[in-house]
């Protein structure tokens, strides 16, 4: 008993060290590149960048085929954005997984483009909970400390975890502020000029952002009619002086005369709306009530999730000024929730387990003799997992759960047989002695057949592979400790329990 609980204090100490996750990242086949330049850049400079990167791309033999978009990325539509739809060659055909080649794009590309940031992810395992994979944060302002404060706060949280070990590819996901023209309308100066509110609108939309025209037909497809002022008359603000609207008097004519000037009814916008440049974001992000800041990254090579969650945590208390918080969402937000309620979901298989055993033997001392093998095979699960560099993930918590039957299961062929031994006359330690024996061969036979049913997804590849070796291994390993020590320590609890409780039993096992 004295080695069983040294077992169960190392066993939780491991178990305290064993990274966590939610579930593990898979070899999807494709990956993703985000394309992040400097603000206010132009789409000329963007698809620059991005041809310089997709040659780069192109080189790495797992790469089947990329499809690049410039102007556009996840977090909205910007001149300065830019994505990848990177897809690998099938599994058979390529060496590398898709985590060793985004492994490879960070070494070679990332670190070598100066014009802007490129970062490349996998894709999200849960379709829906996130838009990337690893970690997805939020950088919030608790103590309203407004806009500037924010900013600065997440650039210092940014260049913190680019110093970090622990995470990689770690970057604000959203469009940054940028250069902006604000344009301002005199109202009153408008309706001075006899120039209807609605038509200087829609005059300032059809000069910068195209108009919806109508539809047409051509060759049995539909087509789009838009309008919009060529891109040399619309470059500046000084474009507004270069366009017209009639007053109301002269609209009221129903034409205007060819020739026509500004005496003549025409009136140029510039007259009616001013201009400015500014820096301001392109939209404000709030989260929980609070102005917040979208960080997304990935943990570095060798680490888990739960590993670069607790490393952002520790830089946002650590670093940063106080007033700023940090909230979870998508798939991290699940994975937080999953490791809250796992011990729940343990208390309750366990409870059940007994409620079982008990109803079995109609005791209530004798399933504790039979639950106290459950630790030892859960020890060997952790010790598995910690040697092959697994993390407690979903994956792993539903092998633990599988463990809590599977070791009891051995344990009941031995208590089973020691009962019925018991009943038929025999001393504690007789019946004990003669069910350890008489049971020895079924359960090592059992055990072992069982860890050589999974021992395919121990070593299992391809698509899937994590999740089915996060599985496996645990089961494995917990199996093979459950048939080793709860062999020898199974007779040892029955004993021990008996002896606590009253070592005899009428006909009845009670």
């Amino acid at each position: 008993m004295a080695g069983f609980v040294v077992l169960v204090v190392g066993g939780i100490f491991l178990f305290m060290h064993v990274p966590s996750s939610f579930v593990p990242d898979e070899d999807q086949g494709y990956a993703i590149g985000v394309v992040a330049m400097p603000p206010g850049s132009t789409i000329q400079r963007t698809r620059e960048v991005m041809r310089r990167v997709g040659e780069k791309i192109r080189q790495s033999p797992a790469v089947d085929s990329v499809f690049e978009v410039a102007g556009f990325g996840f977090s909205g539509s910007d001149e300065s954005a830019g994505i990848f739809f990177i897809r690998l060659k099938e599994l058979k055909d390529r060496e590398e997984t898709a985590e060793e080649f985004i492994g490879w794009a960070y070494g070679n590309i990332s670190g070598t483009e100066r014009d802007g940031g490129v970062f490349f992810v996998n894709m999200p395992v849960i379709t829906g909970l996130s838009n990337f994979g690893g970690f997805d944060m939020k950088l919030e302002d608790r103590s309203n400390k407004g806009t500037d404060a924010l900013l600065a706060a997440q650039n210092l949280l940014l260049a913190k975890a680019a110093e970090s070990k622990v995470v990689q590819g770690v970057r604000f996901d959203g469009l940054a502020p940028a250069p902006r023209l604000e344009l301002k309308l005199d109202r009153a100066q408008a309706q001075s000029m006899g120039l209807a509110i609605d038509d200087v609108y829609s005059a300032i939309q059809l000069m910068f952002a195209p108009v919806y025209v109508n539809d047409f037909y051509f060759q049995g497809r539909v087509l789009r009619v838009q309008m919009q002022a060529d891109a040399k008359f619309r470059m500046n603000e000084e474009a507004l002086s270069r366009f017209y609207l009639p007053t109301t008097a002269a609209a009221n004519n129903g034409f205007l005369l060819q020739g026509e000037t500004t005496s003549d009814g025409m009136v140029p916008l510039a007259s009616v709306v001013r201009s400015r440049w500014v820096v301001a974001p392109p939209t404000i992000q709030r989260f929980n009530g609070f102005a917040a800041m979208n960080i997304v990254g990935a943990p570095a090579p060798g680490y888990s999730s739960g590993q670069a969650m607790e490393e952002m945590q520790r830089i946002v208390a650590q670093d940063l000024p106080p007033g700023f918080g940090v909230d979870w969402a998508g798939q991290s937000l699940q994975e937080i929730r999953a490791g809250a309620e796992a011990p729940l979901l343990f208390s309750l298989s366990i409870f059940v387990v007994f409620l079982c055993l008990a109803a079995l033997y109609e005791s209530w001392a004798t399933p504790i003799a039979v639950l106290l093998v459950v630790p030892v095979g859960i020890i060997g699960a952790i010790v598995a997992a910690s040697a092959t560099s697994q993390s407690n993930d979903v994956f792993f918590k539903i092998g633990l759960i599988t463990i809590i039957g599977l070791a009891a299961k051995n344990a009941i062929l031995i208590v089973e047989f020691a009962v019925l031994a018991q009943q038929r006359g025999m001393k504690l330690y007789d019946a004990v002695m003669e069910a350890a024996r008489l049971r020895l061969r079924p359960i090592l036979m059992t055990s072992f057949a069982f860890i050589l049913g999974v021992l395919p997804l121990v070593f299992s590849s391809g698509a899937g592979a994590n999740a089915r070796r996060a599985i496996g291994t645990g089961v494995a390993g917990g199996m093979l400790s459950a048939a080793i020590l709860g062999v020898m320590l199974a007779p040892v609890f029955y004993v021990t329990v008996r002896r606590m409780v009253g070592d005899k039993l009428d006909m009845n096992g009670k």
